[in-house]
């Protein structure tokens, strides 16, 4: 092949090219389509009855409406995605997070045998309900430095249902206020 069929080549290639543009081009020019003024639809925003988190993260409903929402029944079906990393028997075993038996009551950080984060060992608080829900908003923005890295319960009904499961799985659950 010399290099006249070479450019042949080169030519047929580049004339297909412009063409190709030149059609899309005139296309765009023919066929043009406005924007509507107004559209079709709208996409309504629903805003929630009740905030779940104000902007420090915790919860802008009190304790006691919040768990006024929740059911032991419905933190049964909840934790089940606790239970992932979460055992809640007496006398269980910790997986990887700590056995949650009878945690609520008790100080942060302190289950036997397991190795807490820093954060949440030098954390020293109790683990009140107030506290316990704070927490399952969202773990690592309560407890900066948890290893913990669980979402968060974003649905106050969830958590509130959560915390009563968790106190009812105790040796001596807390009065609910």
């Amino acid at each position: 092949m010399d290099g006249f069929e070479l450019n042949k080549i080169i030519a047929a290639i580049l004339a297909t090219v412009v063409v190709v543009f030149s059609i899309n081009k005139f296309a765009d020019i023919l066929f043009r389509a406005d924007k509507p003024q107004q559209s079709a639809y709208k996409v309504e925003r629903i805003e929630p009855t009740l905030t779940s988190t104000s902007n420090t993260g915790q919860a802008a409903v009190g304790i006691n409406e919040l768990l006024a929402m929740g059911s032991i029944e419905h933190g049964e079906k909840v934790f089940k995605r606790c239970s992932a990393c979460h055992m809640i028997a007496a006398g269980g075993k910790n997986m990887i997070g700590p056995n949650l038996w009878s945690i609520l009551g008790k100080k942060t950080g302190v289950a036997p045998g397991y190795k807490y984060s820093k954060a949440l060992a030098a954390y020293g608080k109790d683990w009140t309900f107030a506290e316990m829900n704070g927490f399952l908003i969202k773990p690592s923005a309560h407890i900066k430095g948890t290893k913990m890295a669980f979402a968060g319960l974003k649905k106050e009904k969830d958590r509130a249902s959560v915390i009563l499961f968790m106190n009812s799985k105790s040796d001596s659950p807390l009065p609910t206020p």
